[in-house]
C-alpha cells in the first residue's frame, strides 16, 4: 500500500513509442526529472518499466539478494545473469548494467572486454562504472568504441574501504571542488549522465549546475536532474532505512505477515482447504 493517498500531479507512466537510449537520457538535462530504479529480476523490471526512464542492474544485487556485506564480491557473471533477467522484463526503459569492482580498473582493454560482454550478453543499452578524474580516460576509451557509459561520483560504494566508510561526502566546502571536477571530467569524457551519491544539498546543486550532462541523485537532494533508489529500500523490504530513502510501501511487513498467516494455516490444517484440493474425476 502506498504511503500517500494523493494522486500524482504529473503523468506517472509517460507514453513512449520505443525503448529509451542513452541519447534520450542525455537530452533530458534540465528538463522533466529522470526516474530511475534498480532491478535484478524479470518480474520487478516488468512492473517498473512503464514508469521508469532508466533501470539499473546494480551491483547492489550482492547485498540485496545475496546478503553480502558490500558490493565488492559481485562478479561480472552475476551481473550478466541478472542483466539478462531484467532485459526480459524491460521494454521501454533504458537498462544499464553496473560493472563490478575489479572488472574495469586495470586497463582500458579490461574495461572494454567487460563492458562488451555486459552489453552483448544481456541486451542492455549502457554500462555504469564508478570513479572521477582517474577514470575519465577509461570512459573516453569506451565511449569512442560505441559503449554508452553512465558515470558515478561522490560516495562510491566500490571504494568504501579507501574512503573510510559510507558517510556522506561534501559536507564541508573543502570537499566540493574534487567532486565537481570528477563529475565534469566524466561528462567531458563522453558519459551520457552521472550518478551523484551521498552528498550535501548545496554541493548537489553545484554539481548539477556545472555538469553538462544529467546528474542523477541518490542521497543528493532534489536539485539533481533525476533520482535513483534501490527498489527494495524504497519498498521497505529491509529493517534498516538510510536517511536518503523515503519508503513508498512496507512490503517487508506485508511479506512477514503473509508468511506468518501461511504458517498458522498449515499448522492448524486450514491450508490447503477444499478450494485448493483436487477431487477425483467422476466415473464415465
Amino acid at each position: 500500500m502506498s504511503t500517500t493517498n494523493k494522486s500524482p500531479t504529473v503523468d506517472a507512466a509517460p507514453k513512449r513509442r520505443r525503448q529509451q537510449t542513452a541519447v534520450d537520457i542525455a537530452a533530458r538535462k534540465g528538463a522533466e526529472p529522470i526516474v530511475c530504479l534498480t532491478a535484478y529480476i524479470t518480474p520487478m523490471a516488468a512492473r517498473m518499466d512503464p514508469y521508469c526512464d532508466l533501470i539499473l542492474v546494480g551491483d547492489s544485487v550482492g547485498m540485496v539478494l545475496y546478503g553480502m556485506d558490500s558490493t565488492l564480491a559481485v562478479s561480472l557473471d552475476m551481473m550478466i545473469a541478472h542483466g539478462r533477467a531484467v532485459c526480459r522484463g524491460a521494454k521501454e526503459a533504458l537498462v544499464v548494467i553496473d560493472l563490478p569492482f575489479g572488472t574495469y580498473e586495470e586497463s582500458h582493454e579490461q574495461a572494454f572486454r567487460s563492458a562488451a560482454r555486459a552489453l552483448s550478453e544481456t541486451g542492455a543499452g549502457a554500462v555504469k562504472l564508478e570513479g572521477g578524474e582517474e577514470m575519465a580516460d577509461t570512459v573516453r576509451f569506451l565511449t569512442r568504441r560505441g559503449i554508452p557509459v553512465l558515470g558515478h561520483v561522490g560516495l562510491m560504494p566500490q571504494s568504501v574501504h579507501a574512503h573510510g566508510g559510507y558517510g556522506a561526502r561534501g559536507r564541508t566546502e573543502d570537499e566540493w571542488q574534487p567532486i565537481i571536477n570528477d563529475a565534469v571530467a566524466i561528462a567531458e569524457a563522453g558519459a551520457f549522465a552521472v550518478v551523484l551519491e551521498g552528498v550535501a544539498e548545496p554541493l548537489a546543486r553545484a554539481v548539477t549546475e556545472t555538469c553538462p550532462v544529467p546528474v542523477i541523485g541518490i542521497g543528493a537532494s532534489n536539485a539533481c536532474d533525476g533520482q535513483i533508489l534501490v527498489t527494495e529500500d524504497m519498498l521497505g523490504l529491509f529493517a534498516i532505512n538510510p536517511k536518503f530513502v523515503k519508503r513508498f510501501a512496507e512490503i517487508g511487513a506485508s511479506i512477514e505477515g503473509a508468511i506468518a498467516d501461511y504458517s498458522a494455516a498449515v499448522r492448524g490444517r486450514e491450508f490447503p482447504g477444499e478450494a485448493q484440493t483436487y477431487k477425483m474425476k467422476a466415473k464415465a
